[in-house]
């Protein structure tokens, strides 16, 4: 599942339900998020809600290819360790 565009105040209601739809799967969730351009505490905060949810259900979910926006609200805020997954920056050569 991949996440795109602003993770902010403004959108968090409209996200929440989005995450909350994937997190019905009953298989592992990895949210790709290379295409978020924004995120502040309300974005951190539905990822945290994310990740404690799947965590409760017995499932795990997985944080990919980090926008660099995300590294650093990640970094900003001490979360690595929370989540638990390698930082990544999925890159993408131009011909």
């Amino acid at each position: 599942m991949k996440l795109e565009g602003e993770m902010t105040i403004y959108h968090a209601c409209e996200l929440k339900e989005q995450m909350s739809e994937w997190l019905e799967q009953p298989q592992e969730i990895e949210m790709d998020l290379s295409g978020v351009s924004e995120i502040d505490s309300a974005g951190l905060q539905l990822l945290i809600a994310a990740k404690q949810a799947s965590q409760a259900k017995g499932r795990s979910l997985h944080l990919l290819f980090h926008s660099q926006a995300v590294l650093d609200a990640i970094e900003l805020c001490n979360l690595s360790g929370f989540f638990g997954d390698p930082t990544l920056l999925r890159y993408t050569l131009n011909d």
